[in-house]
């Protein structure tokens, strides 16, 4: 996705008051990731949305973080995230609750949540934190409110940006309310919250899709939740033979393999995003399309390298790798024919090199039996690179659910 373009989608914190956030396009640092905390025991990710460098961060504010779950389980944490901010941010208060509609709770549903027994806590810069589990249990495919009270923040806030689902903000502490009252103002971004775990069942594990803007859902309906990863979580929830029931969204609208701009690339987010999630059985690789329309010299050679490190630092983490082909993008203003080439040299690459451990070819799934090189115009929303919500099922239906329980040791 072209930085103009990148510029445009990502403005989608959709303020109905006074809320002024810079986009989350800002390219982030080069620093290496902040290290992130051991997972708790038994803990599954259930949702989880990459971090990066927002705009400048606003303090004495309540986000209500709506966010919907994979996999159930009792034990519920969430993973608060200062990765790229520049100073400390305090986090005065933290709930957890069920969605009923907007911004209102169930009632009864809403609890505070702890962190080693405090209700507040204090992330120095780079700082990832868990909080402590809540009892009770928390349902498969439920609407998840997480309330934060940023009390005091500056610099660059953490989050992300093209959540594709609205949440909420109110000025002053109103975390534990249930009611919607002061949360007047809408947003169309993630802050601060980056993953939700639960101590699943039955050994359940999860898998981690990282991707670009088409993982993140660029184009999919809004507060719908039809991003592919999404009906594949669906699919999961319903197959009684599968073990991996988590699906975590490692997205990032813009994200290269290889080089930063759109979010660190994807080599550099890896460990923070992916491997350091808990309860995780499978990479899903789904990258390599805005590598390859950079016009940055990117070859087949060194865009499968950065593959090849992927996969090999995922397997060293005891983890699977299920490796999709890239999709056609003819009629995309950055589509050249030697591109192309190395598109198809990419995909050959993965269907036969056997790096991964199994292959879903999105390739063969969406594109135009009577031009290879574009998507078929029922799956294409209009820009010839994003699917629609009919694309984003096709993409997930075609995932065999078998290929992310390898068994790998």
């Amino acid at each position: 996705m072209s930085g103009a373009v990148r510029r445009r989608l990502t403005s989608l914190v959709l303020a109905l008051a006074s809320v002024v956030l810079v986009p989350a396009h800002v390219p982030s640092a080069s620093a290496s990731p902040a290290a992130v905390p051991p997972a708790p025991a038994r803990s599954v990710v259930t949702w989880a949305a990459s971090a990066d460098r927002m705009g400048e961060a606003a303090d004495d504010r309540t986000y209500r973080l709506i966010v919907r779950t994979s996999v159930g389980g009792t034990g519920l944490r969430i993973r608060i995230s200062n990765a790229f901010g520049d100073r400390p941010l305090v986090v005065g208060a933290a709930y957890a609750g069920l969605r009923e509609s907007g911004a209102r709770l169930r009632p009864g549903s809403n609890r505070k949540l702890t962190f080693d027994g405090s209700a507040s806590v204090t992330l120095a810069p780079g700082e990832i934190r868990y909080s402590d589990a809540l009892p009770g249990r928390v349902a498969a495919m439920s609407d998840l409110a997480v309330s934060l009270y940023a009390r005091d923040a500056g610099g660059p806030a953490t989050g992300h940006g093209m959540a594709l689902a609205t949440s909420y903000a109110a000025s002053g502490d109103h975390a534990a309310r249930e009611r919607e009252g002061a949360y007047t103002q809408r947003l169309g971004s993630w802050f601060y919250l980056d993953a939700v775990t639960v101590d699943a069942d039955g050994g359940a594990g999860a898998v981690v899709a990282l991707g670009d803007s088409i993982t993140d859902g660029w184009q999919s309906s809004t507060d719908k939740n039809l991003r592919w990863p999404d009906f594949l979580a669906r699919r999961l929830h319903e197959s009684p033979a599968n073990t991996v029931k988590g699906v975590a969204n490692a997205g990032i609208s813009g994200n290269q393999v290889l080089a930063d701009g759109a979010a660190q690339s994807a080599l550099k987010r890896l460990e923070r995003d992916v491997l350091s999630l808990p309860g995780v059985r499978t990479v899903f690789l789904f990258e390599g399309v805005n590598d390859i329309k950079s016009h940055s010299g990117v070859t087949a050679a060194s865009l499968t390298a950065g593959y090849r490190e992927i996969i090999d630092r995922s397997h060293a983490a005891g983890l699977c790798v299920v490796g999709a082909t890239v999709m056609p993008f003819k009629g995309w203003s950055e589509w050249d024919p030697a591109g192309e080439a190395v598109r198809v040299e990419v995909n050959e690459w993965i269907r036969t090199s056997g790096a991964v451990d199994a292959v879903v070819d999105f390739d063969k799934v969406v594109r135009s039996p009577y031009d290879a090189q574009r998507l078929l115009p029922t799956f294409d929303n209009g820009d010839h690179l994003h699917p629609n919500d009919k694309g984003m099922q096709a993409m997930a239906d075609s995932v065999a659910l078998k290929s992310l329980e390898c068994g790998r040791d």
